[in-house]
């Protein structure tokens, strides 16, 4: 039996760990368990824990293992004899099957059970396409009754979901095969993770703020130019019962029975990249340090960690990590995913400049990022050596990391970092933009502040879609830039710090129930397609019932 099948606790095991009484428990077999929305009003009276954000720099297909750092920092920081929980998002089946193979850590710094997580878990991103297809078959009903909404079938702007990759179903018709079978229309998928459903539960607070966003999410207009909520479809009770045990938050383990909660999936390149405020809120409620990460590059899911879900839920992070590797940092710096797997001395000195506007970036909010050098097996000592001393001369904090390979050991030297970061006066909050900006303003300062672009340029249907939204007066909400995530700009093949660059903004979609704007930037598709050589041609079951294939 392997070290890491004796590290599995039971479930009650690891809520004792965190105070959580069993009776606060519904478990799901023996090492998961749904937590009891009463738990955080039942947790011990104090301030609370403090909060720890994992980001990265822009991802390669090196990978920079931003969930394994965050996993394996929270076990280095229960070896210093703290309470700490991480809080994570949960795997979505589309990177699983499609390139990931997996989306729970690796070696002995991931979650457990692996396998239950990254498939299908205890059921949560189906209830958010089940909730979210329930209201699209709502809204293709009332058209074909013609009921009193008066709906029209051309200005539908509510999409079906599937928790898969398929390219496919990026564009359709539906409704075909005569008058018994709806009226025809064209119509798409997004992924289940870039649905405003999935965003409306991570950023809710309780059922009865769930219910209010669901009321408001806006699903097409009518043929006097009205605009039609899931509240006029009468959907949102049947679709809150949907999400009622979605909403409680997920307790598992990482490798080394630490406590993890695991709530909430969605993307950081089209959608927040947040886990949910209620799960990060329960970890802060019941420990000292919570880890949590923001999803891809520091652009995109960190920036909507501060913008958007920092300023729903009036919360702010006590010290921000980096997440960096060798094999990145030379991608970034010019070199082919072959060359980057062997030393290459110019190409990591040209890539330390993305990981340079990634710091600038993160000082924006206020804060001296601490530098995670995720260390492999075969690093060669003089490039990790060239790195330290690159990175301190610029005045960052900079530890090696090997959490892969060692675990919470392998973390130790990191985490003594993270909590002296941790007890320095905490910086006052700051956005990139003020919520009264108008929208242009607000896409023109992350584009410019966050990605280093010159400006931003606007397709004929995105300048439609903003007049819209300023007529329907949604122009005061935040905004999620959806972008590709290898690259600060819009073009994923630019890879590095491009400069003298714009953004193009081909629309701009509301999602009034999760409470922001969507600009839908360069190429970037909210429905992946499978690679060439997907990971689920490589999983496969065991006669014995054995899961193999997934990492």
């Amino acid at each position: 039996m392997s070290e890491e099948t004796l590290a599995r606790r039971p479930i009650v095991e690891v809520a004792a760990e965190l105070g959580l009484p069993a009776d606060l428990l519904e478990p799901y077999g023996r090492y998961k368990a749904k937590i009891d929305p009463r738990a955080r009003e039942a947790a011990p009276p104090g301030p609370g824990g403090r909060l720890i954000l994992v980001s990265a720099i822009n991802p390669t297909p090196a990978g920079e293992g931003k969930t394994t750092v965050s996993i394996g920092l929270s076990q280095g920081i229960r070896r210093l004899g703290k309470k700490v929980c991480v809080c994570l998002r949960e795997p979505s089946l589309g990177p699983v099957f499609g390139v990931k193979g997996g989306g729970t850590g690796g070696g002995r710094s991931q979650l457990f059970p692996m396998e239950d997580i990254n498939l299908h878990f205890n059921g949560d991103i189906h209830a958010v396409g089940a909730a979210h297809n329930l209201l699209a078959a709502l809204v293709d009903n009332a058209i074909y009754f013609r009921d009193k909404l008066d709906l029209d079938h051309r200005r539908i702007t509510w999409r079906r979901v599937m928790d898969m990759n398929d390219r496919a179903l990026r564009k359709m018709v539906v409704g075909l095969g005569g008058r018994t079978f709806g009226v025809p229309r064209e119509d798409s998928f997004d992924i289940t993770a870039a649905s405003e459903v999935m965003a409306v539960l991570c950023l809710s607070s309780d059922l009865a703020d769930l219910k209010a966003r669901l009321g408001r999410i806006l699903v097409g207009y009518t043929h006097a130019g009205a605009p039609v909520t899931a509240a006029d479809l009468g959907a949102v009770g049947s679709m809150a019962v949907l999400l009622r045990d979605a909403m409680k938050p997920n307790l598992v383990q990482t490798s080394e029975g630490g406590p993890a909660i695991v709530h909430g999936g969605p993307f950081g390149n089209i959608a927040h990249g947040c886990n949910s405020i209620i799960a990060t809120r329960m970890g802060l409620a019941w420990s000292d340090y919570v880890v949590t990460e923001a999803g891809f590059g520091f652009d995109l899911g960190a920036e909507k960690f501060f913008d958007i879900k920092c300023r729903v839920a009036g919360l702010w992070p006590n010290a921000v990590v980096l997440v960096v590797t060798l094999r990145a940092l030379r991608v970034h710096g010019g070199a082919s995913a072959d060359e980057a797997a062997q030393p290459h001395p110019v190409a990591l000195r040209n890539g330390i400049a993305n990981l340079e506007k990634h710091i600038e970036s993160v000082r924006l909010f206020g804060f001296d990022p601490i530098v995670a050098i995720n260390v492999r097996a075969d690093d060669p000592p003089g490039e990790l050596s060239y790195l330290d001393v690159e990175l301190q001369a610029r005045g960052m904090t900079t530890v090696r990391a090997d959490v892969y390979g060692q675990g919470g050991v392998g973390a130790e030297r990191l985490a003594a970092a993270v909590l002296e970061a941790c007890e320095r006066k905490k910086p006052d909050p700051r956005y990139v933009y003020a919520l009264d900006d108008s929208v242009e303003e607000k896409i023109l300062r992350v584009a410019r502040d966050i990605y280093g672009a010159r400006g931003v340029e606007y397709t004929v249907s995105a300048r439609r879609d903003l007049g819209e939204i300023r007529k329907l007066g949604y122009d005061k909400l935040p905004i999620c830039i959806a972008k590709t995530q290898t690259s600060l700009s819009d073009d994923a093949r630019v890879v590095g710090r491009p400069s003298d660059f714009a953004i193009t903004v081909r629309e701009v979609r509301t999602a009034a129930g999760a409470g922001f704007l969507v600009p839908i930037t360069g190429e970037i598709l909210t429905m992946p397609g499978l690679p060439r050589d997907p990971a689920a041609a490589r999983i496969d079951l065991a006669a014995d019932g054995t899961i193999m294939g997934l990492k």
